[in-house]
């Protein structure tokens, strides 16, 4: 089964952006999941309540990586969790070469290093 997860951090925010992608991607809307809540938790109700339903096979797709987590520690927590405990797969639509479809490990550790370092940079600099 495939799925859908979004986040945006309040409800000033919109999050069609990323809901017309991950439809275009082919995601059904009863499989997306939606949080609206600050990057400072990871106390998502709906994350956990999609976590909990995935089985091995399963796809997750997201719009970018940063949804998985507020840095790179919980980033890898949750790749590897989803990945290797529940052995289902993520696709990040917004970096495509992070998608265990294609690739299963050291591409996602890789690529999630490079981005959570480029946006602590960013924040840096602003």
């Amino acid at each position: 089964m495939n799925y859908g997860y979004i986040r945006i951090s309040s409800k000033d925010q919109n999050y069609e952006r990323q809901l017309k992608n991950l439809t275009e991607y082919g995601i059904r809307r009863e499989n997306i999941y939606i949080d609206v809540i600050s990057g400072a938790t990871f106390n998502r109700k709906n994350y956990k309540r999609l976590i909990r339903k995935i089985k091995e096979g399963d796809l997750i797709v997201i719009h970018e990586l940063d949804r998985l987590g507020r840095n790179y520690a919980e980033i890898m927590e949750n790749w590897t969790y989803i990945t290797k405990k529940k052995k289902a797969d993520i696709k990040i639509l917004s970096m495509t070469l992070l998608d265990t479809t294609v690739a299963k490990d050291i591409l996602g550790t890789f690529i999630s290093v490079s981005y959570t370092h480029l946006r602590a940079h960013e924040t840096l600099r602003h």
